[in-house]
């Protein structure tokens, strides 16, 4: 009797809950509805709860099939905007201050001398694989530098100089031009990589040659190196091949948003893709500053494949120690070699 009494009892307060239930929330229901009454009644065309719920991320339901299709309004969007803004800004000032910091050092320094009195015989510093190779991914590079610039700054330093109607045009040209070269890196990247990583190890020399940096810039006084120096060295691995790699692979996450990825994803990859654009276009200046007019003789080497032996000794000593004792694949010209107006003219070599 005393344990059918228990269980009598147990199955009596089962059934008060259970039937107290419906109450509870019949009676929260009520007082969800009562809120939502007061506030019609006081502010009648207040839907701010319907709009938090809607921006809330939670997922409803939806016919369509596809990554995110069930959220009305994402949020994250505003977040990455948020984001965005300082990049572009920050971004834009970097590159202006290295514009014009080369601007101002090329005004007080000028260009760089390529040593004594050329003489006139000729090494041949870059075969054609070797230069095919990096005019390729250079040619790549500046196309979307300028093409990236346009897009994360022109609305805000071109649109009011050139008025909507052109920079309308500019900007989808652009985007454009932008999309469909950006996959060339897929191809130049890693025939760089294979031309030019045998040469540029790094080794107790570069640290040497990053001691003497500023006797290089203000002085003309280079550090011995090899076929390349140090800084030559930090285009390679940091510019051309870490951050390149990671615009390609942030870059078409962003292009092709037909693998799965969310916009979740894709905003990150976005920010990071900026990030290391200014970043790498920032140190790219220098590369290009020094390649073009801040080395004489610089340009025609890479332009034509050959230097002259003054110039090699000045610039790059170990390396050209190594061609005169045929420890390098480089070696010197044979007569009538090289670029038609040095062939024609020996101890006439090009300073630009």
């Amino acid at each position: 009797m005393g344990k059918l009494a228990q269980l009598l009892g147990a199955l009596t307060i089962a059934i008060a809950l259970v039937a107290s239930a419906p109450a509870g929330a019949q009676q929260a229901q009520s007082s969800s509805g009562g809120t939502q009454a007061q506030r019609q009644d006081s502010q009648p065309l207040n839907n701010a709860p319907v709009w938090r719920d809607v921006r809330s991320g939670s997922p409803g339901f939806t016919n369509v099939q596809g990554v995110e299709t069930g959220v009305l309004v994402q949020s994250g969007g505003e977040t990455w905007r948020q984001v965005r803004v300082p990049i572009a800004f920050w971004g834009g000032i970097l590159v202006a201050a290295g514009v014009l910091g080369l601007a101002l050092f090329y005004f007080i320094r000028g260009a760089l001398p390529a040593g004594d009195t050329p003489s006139g015989r000729l090494i041949r510093r870059f075969s054609p694989a070797d230069r095919h190779a990096h005019w390729l991914l250079a040619i790549t590079w500046v196309i979307l530098a300028i093409t990236g610039l346009i897009l994360s700054l022109g609305k805000s330093v071109l649109l009011p100089v050139l008025g909507y109607s052109v920079f309308a045009w500019l900007a989808s040209m652009s985007k454009t031009l932008h999309n469909f070269t950006g996959p060339i890196l897929i191809v130049a990247i890693p025939w760089l990589f294979i031309r030019f990583v045998r040469n540029n190890g790094i080794g107790v020399d570069d640290f040497k040659w990053f001691l003497h940096i500023f006797d290089f810039l203000f002085k003309g006084h280079q550090y011995p190196s090899h076929r390349f120096n140090a800084g030559e060295k930090v285009q390679f691995w940091i510019v051309l091949i870490i951050l390149s790699t990671v615009l390609l692979v942030s870059g078409l996450i962003v292009l092709f948003p037909n693998f799965g990825q969310g916009r979740g994803i894709m905003q990150i990859s976005n920010a990071i893709h900026m990030v290391s654009a200014y970043v790498a276009i920032a140190l790219s200046l220098v590369h290009i500053y020094l390649g073009t007019l801040g080395v004489k003789g610089a340009y025609s080497g890479m332009r034509h494949g050959y230097v002259d032996e003054t110039w090699a000794k000045h610039h790059h000593e170990y390396w050209y120690q190594d061609v005169v004792a045929g420890k390098a694949q480089e070696t010197f010209a044979k007569p009538g070699e090289g670029p038609p107006e040095e062939a024609r003219q020996p101890g006439k070599m090009r300073t630009a």
